[in-house]
């Protein structure tokens, strides 16, 4: 069983910053990519962006330049948000691209429980 879980969340003043934090956990393997998602009320969740065990990083649009993804040695990701808008509220995901250990051989995606932004003044 995998599990992952998210951090960092929180209330920030539009041109503010947030980092958040994922943490892996479990019977994990090896995880061939991270990422991080968005869903804003009544809306479908969307990619933000997306790291690989090779180091290949994919931003939507709307965040690039702002936001960076990185992922230490110890299965935790993170995502530092910058210059945070309120059209950046949503609550973010985490999802990992996992091989868990044991057999038989188990490749699949786990999500975490998401992390609410608001960014208002």
């Amino acid at each position: 069983q995998v599990r992952l879980v998210e951090s960092g969340g929180g209330l920030v003043q539009p041109g503010g910053s947030l980092r958040l934090s994922c943490a892996a956990s479990g019977s994990i393997f090896s995880i061939y990519a991270m990422g991080w998602y968005l869903q804003a009320p009544g809306k479908q969740r969307e990619l933000v962006a997306t790291l690989t065990d090779g180091g290949v990083t994919n931003y939507a649009d709307s965040v690039k330049g702002r936001f960076t993804i990185s992922r230490d040695n110890a299965n935790v990701m993170y995502l530092q948000m910058n210059s945070l808008s309120p059209e950046d509220t949503a609550v973010y995901f985490c999802n990992a691209d996992v091989q868990s250990r044991g057999w038989p051989l188990v490749r699949a995606d786990y999500w975490g429980q998401g992390t609410q932004v608001t960014v208002s003044s």
